[in-house]
């Protein structure tokens, strides 16, 4: 494993992450592409899932996202990282599936244990929610109805304490979101879904090895601390991936911590200036906010609770060259768009103006005129 001799600043990092990240591209990356690059992105709220890939490319349409989405199914919508909603390419699903499954299921089934229930009835439980799903799509109540007279107290028991009884069938893979969305959310099995795709069982080592490496490519430089807070996978799962791929990891010291980034990217990196200005409108749950354990390179410690909020909420935020400048909102109000913006610090005329192409940018993407304050 090679390392670097000088220090990396947090700038050249920020400016060799928005270029990962589809902010500085001359020809527009399509859905598909960016979800690639950038590992999924994140859909616990839909809305702003079309909005992170509109940031990264404002001729997309919110059309074109749902045609990758429920008709091409080039894009699928699972649960992944962090037991998070997410969009992926459909040909990386099973990448994904196998990378995070280990920890996804153990959780789960550590909380089935408390209720007495063992891992047979854990698999017999989805068993029923595949039969349930075999003649279609179902919603979640649906779901819940067809197999709780099939089941034992304990697992009654269970199901009454517990948001989803599909987290299983859900982690393995076997089932993934259908078309429909908000309260008409439906779940399908993926062999119906994707009837000509076979799910194959990738080794975890394999899968956990492969997706590190795409995350370095999308947000290094970065720790094994980091990748495990994105992944959601256990500390000792990430720690053992380095020494695994010695071959293909540097280490880089970005500031005064060291990190890990792939080899063939270190020339890149050193070769990064800040280049022309980087002005963006990220969405709430933006993926470049949620990638590493600690988040210092991004806003100052005063700050940090007008991004990162209570119950895992984040703010919409103004980027300016990889940094979180203020904070946003938008909502039609009077037949336009209201945009608000609250920088955290006073911004020059010219950033200014620039904020404000970016919600004139907003507007287009709504089709609807726009309203622009700067609180």
């Amino acid at each position: 494993m090679g390392k670097t001799s000088s220090p990396i600043s947090n700038k050249t990092v920020a400016a060799f992450r928005l270029q990962r990240h589809h902010f500085h591209d001359k020809k527009p990356a399509d859905a598909v592409t960016i979800c690639r690059d950038i590992c999924g992105v994140q859909a616990q709220v839909m809305s702003s899932a079309y909005l992170q890939l509109w940031t990264r490319n404002h001729a997309i349409t919110r059309t074109e996202i749902e045609d990758a989405l429920w008709k091409k199914r080039t894009l699928i919508k699972t649960s992944l990282m962090r037991q998070t909603l997410h969009l992926v390419p459909t040909d990386e699903f099973e990448l994904y599936i196998a990378a995070v499954k280990p920890c996804r299921l153990a959780g789960a089934l550590r909380i089935m244990a408390k209720f007495g229930i063992d891992r047979e009835e854990a698999d017999t439980l989805t068993g029923l929610i595949m039969n349930a799903l075999s003649e279609g799509p179902l919603g979640r109540t649906a779901i819940h109805t067809a197999v709780r007279p099939k089941v034992s107290k304990r697992v009654h028991a269970w199901m009454d304490r517990v948001w989803s009884i599909l987290r299983l069938p859900v982690a393995e893979g076997l089932i993934c979101y259908g078309s429909g969305e908000n309260k008409e959310i439906n779940f399908i099995r993926t062999d119906q879904w994707l009837p000509s795709f076979k799910l194959r069982s990738i080794p975890v080592v394999e899968a956990q090895c492969e997706l590190f490496r795409k995350y370095l490519g999308a947000y290094g430089p970065a720790t094994s601390a980091d990748f495990a807070h994105w992944a959601g996978v256990s500390m000792p799962e990430a720690k053992q991936i380095p020494p695994l791929l010695k071959s293909e990891f540097a280490e880089v010291t970005v500031e005064n911590r060291t990190c890990f980034l792939l080899a063939k990217d270190v020339a890149a990196l050193n070769k990064t200036t800040a280049g022309e200005s980087c002005i963006r409108l990220l969405p709430s749950f933006d993926t470049y906010l949620l990638a590493h354990r600690e988040k210092d390179h991004l806003l100052s410690a005063k700050h940090y609770k007008r991004v990162y909020r209570n119950q895992a909420w984040i703010s919409p935020v103004v980027l300016i060259d990889g940094e979180i400048a203020g904070v946003w909102s938008h909502k039609p109000q009077n037949k336009k768009l209201l945009v608000e913006i609250e920088p955290f610090n006073k911004l020059s005329r010219k950033t200014r103006t620039e904020i404000e192409m970016e919600a004139e940018h907003l507007a287009h993407y709504f089709n609807t005129p726009l309203e622009y304050r700067l609180v």
